[in-house]
């Protein structure tokens, strides 16, 4: 029970700095300051396979909405186990 508590906490954690590397790619595409190459160091090993297994439409990358939806899924069944 409580291992199930601390991984849905880690994962919503994980959707925070998610969602802070989403937010910083659209002002600077570069990572410059230490906020957004730490939430590109624990981004990239996550979304780079679900970017080389799925092509950009229109120009964007999709896969950070893949993985929060993936994210989620978890979370709600680990919820409903726990």
């Amino acid at each position: 029970m409580l291992l199930i508590a601390i991984l849905i906490y880690a994962l919503y954690a994980f959707l925070i700095v998610l969602f802070v590397r989403v937010a910083f790619s659209w002002v600077s595409p570069w990572p410059t300051n230490a906020v957004s190459r730490f939430a590109f160091r624990i981004t990239e090993p996550v979304l780079a396979p679900i970017r080389h297994r799925m092509p950009p439409v229109s120009g964007m990358d999709l896969s950070p909405l893949v993985v929060s939806f993936a994210v989620i899924f978890v979370i709600a069944a680990l919820r409903s186990i726990g």
